[in-house]
């Protein structure tokens, strides 16, 4: 499959799903799948992570040993251990991630994917069968028991952030943006699936939303800087 013909499944266009464990499909124009305009998870291509503002690692440890190199595709259970894995500093959106259920190449195989611009958190399943990352930097593994110090701002294309290791919870506000491009979206796991997305949303102008401390993760791109109202 081509760089520029990846799949992303699920994802938003346009309608926020405040409350509801769902997201709606799309057309993703950058990868060719179901993506919507870039913007959703589920396998959702488009959103641009990166570090919480005061939150430079985004609660990475310095100088971690890298577990899977950007580029390249990976077996589940022989190069790649089931577990949570990072990617930080991709700075030019071509980074790309695929989780897939078999060796085919095939739309049917894909599980999940993402483009990611800025830092992004990916939970590999052991029954997941394939990894491919293509133009990203380093991943490394992530400690669930990691302890951070959580940020109470952070920028609006940061992308992915860790709830209570990269941010804090709590009501944060953000000038959003004049063109629809930016979304947000509170998610259970790093599946990337649509079962992931609890919330989300795709604002003009001024967006407000609480994240509570039971998330797991909290999305954003194209938004403007967020600032923890309370």
């Amino acid at each position: 499959m081509g760089m520029k013909a990846r799949i992303a499944l699920g994802a938003v266009v346009g309608i926020a799903v405040i409350g509801a464990v769902s997201a709606n499909a799309g057309s993703d124009g950058k990868h060719g799948g179901s993506g919507g305009s870039g913007k959703g998870s589920s396998a959702s291509a488009g959103h641009q992570p990166g570090a919480a503002k005061g939150s430079a690692d985004g609660g990475a440890a310095a100088g971690k040993k890298a577990a899977l190199a950007g580029d390249g595709e990976y077996q589940v259970g022989s190069d790649v251990k089931p577990g949570t894995y990072r990617t930080s500093g991709n700075t030019d959106d071509m980074c790309y991630w695929e989780r897939a259920k078999d060796a085919k190449g095939e739309t049917d195989s894909l599980l999940a994917n993402d483009n990611v611009s800025g830092t992004s958190y990916v939970t590999v399943k052991a029954t997941d069968k394939i990894f491919k990352s293509s133009g990203c930097k380093d991943w490394e593994a992530v400690d669930p028991k990691a302890k951070g110090t959580p940020a109470s701002s952070m920028a609006g294309n940061g992308g992915m952030f860790k709830v209570g290791t990269d941010i804090a919870p709590g009501t944060y506000r953000s000038t959003g943006s004049k063109d629809d491009s930016c979304y947000w979206e509170r998610a259970k796991d790093a599946e990337h699936g649509v079962d992931s997305i609890i919330a989300n949303n795709n604002v003009t102008g001024t967006a407000v939303v609480t994240i509570s401390p039971t998330d797991a993760y909290f999305k954003t791109t194209g938004c403007g800087d967020w600032k923890k109202a309370s």
